[in-house]
């Protein structure tokens, strides 16, 4: 059944609904912050979504973000403002980055945060950058309430990695008592990084409660020179998946939406965003709107 909810996610035109994105900006920190035309396009993309899953926040000052945040909402009408939940630094060694959600106030709001401690006994330190798992109310929307994982792998570790996403499944389903769950990011899930014989040992592909909405022969890259599904998109739980928007689960290309040049988009990562919607209730519901402008 949910094979062919993943046909229709993929391959059916969407109407509008609750767009939640994920976006690796690659080293997004203050060398960025100072092209005023790659941040453009940042907000850009950001603006077009309702949750926004930024990674490779590289600011340890926070004042990157925080500016980033200032100028989305000095550009949205009031009814349409952004709020931020961030991460602490996450990494091993002096390396360190954040993941961030950026989410509009009027459609959504957080409901618990939680920073996987990713220490289970025989088998501690399994990611780089834990997941810092995010909450979410959603009034509007038929499911109401899911629980976002973001994962960023480090790609030699790709494989163990996402497989042990499923640990933090079951970790986050006993806590918090949900069952509508999405895992994305840039988990590296694909070309070298994870071949095709690797599948068969990544439980959160092999467990049938999880279904892929942006599929292997997707290509995420910016460069023309590769052809790689390293972002995705994973859904757990039947209320969420039947709830997704038939054809919105997509690769959002901004360097042929905006008419850049691979050079120019490139200044801004070597990823293009992921992102799906989920279908707005039916049912009425004191926040929900009558429409979003997405600038």
């Amino acid at each position: 059944m949910w094979r062919l909810l993943l046909f229709w996610a993929l391959f059916v035109p969407h109407t509008l609904g609750l767009q939640i994105c994920s976006f690796n900006v690659q080293s997004f920190g203050e060398s960025k912050r100072d092209k005023p035309a790659v941040m453009n396009i940042v907000r850009k993309v950001i603006s077009r979504c309702d949750i926004m899953l930024l990674m490779e926040i590289k600011d340890s000052s926070d004042t990157v973000i925080r500016s980033l945040m200032t100028q989305l909402n000095s550009q949205s009408e009031t009814r349409n403002q952004f709020d931020l939940t961030i991460s602490q630094r996450l990494g091993r060694k002096s390396y360190k980055e954040q993941y961030g959600f950026i989410y509009r106030k009027k459609m959504v709001s957080v409901r618990g945060t939680y920073q996987y401690e990713d220490s289970q006994p025989g088998d501690p330190d399994a990611f780089s950058r834990e997941p810092y798992v995010v909450w979410f109310e959603a009034p509007s929307t038929d499911v109401r309430e899911f629980v976002i994982v973001p994962q960023h792998t480090t790609p030699e570790a790709a494989v163990r990695e996402i497989d042990e996403l499923y640990d933090v499944y079951l970790d986050v389903k006993q806590k918090w008592n949900s069952e509508n769950f999405i895992f994305m990011g840039d988990l590296n899930a694909g070309c070298a990084y994870v071949p095709k014989k690797a599948w068969g040992n990544i439980r959160l592909r092999t467990h049938s409660e999880f279904v892929w909405l942006i599929g292997d022969k997707e290509d995420t890259t910016v460069k023309a020179s590769t052809k790689c599904a390293y972002d995705r998109i994973v859904m757990a739980g039947d209320k969420l998946l039947s709830s997704v928007v038939p054809g919105s689960a997509q690769v959002f290309d901004f360097m042929a939406v905006y008419g850049l040049t691979e050079d120019q988009a490139l200044e801004v990562s070597d990823h293009f965003p992921v992102e799906v919607q989920l279908k707005e209730s039916k049912r009425p519901t004191s926040r929900r709107r009558k429409h979003i402008e997405r600038k």
